[in-house]
């Protein structure tokens, strides 16, 4: 251990948990486990998710991992598939990351999550939604806002609404506070769950925002 850095050695000579495995085959499955691993912190780093569709166990972990790493300005991590031969110390495989590495796994890592946490299926896909009523608040996902908004083709009339995913919650709220132009003249083009209370629409939950539009002037 030194400072600025978290350094694992992983001995393949750890014979107790798998007596049945001959030494050199132990020596490639943790050799192997160190490429996968380097590999999929890499693919994180970088954003990519192409060839591997990890679950939430697994992104936990992985968050868990770069979590440190992340926070501290100046450290790394190594991670290490050694084995001893003749005294001498050899290294079979090494993988290193640096915080910059760490903070771009993290920000794909909760990315991902919250992808999968997003509902499987809506009601009403890419339908035209616009602002009646909004609130600079935070609004809980899940729960019914103050916010009150007018999607044509699915009811004549507004209606409550709800993030039904934390992206949506976040990417509405960010035009709401942020952007230039007034929320009220911009469409959003967003699929939507349609909640009934005593049988009848009573708010309409975003799962997903598409896109951001301008709407035409009354006068065009």
């Amino acid at each position: 251990m030194r400072k600025g850095s978290i350094e694992a050695d992983l001995i393949p000579y750890v014979v107790a948990a798998m007596p049945f495995v001959a030494q050199m085959d132990q020596v490639m499955i943790v050799e192997q486990f160190v490429r996968t691993w380097g590999g999929r912190i890499t693919a994180l780093a970088q954003g990519r998710l192409e060839d591997w569709s990890p679950g939430k166990s697994e992104l936990k972990v992985l968050s868990d991992t770069t979590e440190a790493i992340a926070r501290d300005p100046n450290a790394s991590s190594t991670l290490e598939a050694v084995t001893f031969e003749d005294g001498k110390r050899q290294v079979r495989a090494a993988f290193k990351f640096s915080t910059p590495d760490a903070k771009n796994a993290q920000m794909t890592i909760k990315s991902h999550y919250r992808e999968l946490e997003k509902p499987d299926d809506a009601d009403h896909k890419r339908v035209l939604m616009v602002f009646t009523r909004t609130d600079v608040g935070n609004a809980k996902v899940g729960k019914r806002s103050g916010e009150r908004v007018l999607i044509e083709e699915v009811h004549k009339r507004p209606l409550a609404l709800m993030y039904a995913s934390e992206l949506a919650e976040e990417r509405l709220k960010h035009e709401i506070r942020e952007a230039e132009e007034n929320v009220y003249k911009k469409g959003f083009v967003v699929d939507v769950n349609v909640r009934l209370v005593n049988g009848k629409p009573s708010v309409f939950a975003v799962t997903d925002v598409h896109d951001v539009i301008d709407l035409p002037d009354d006068d065009d």
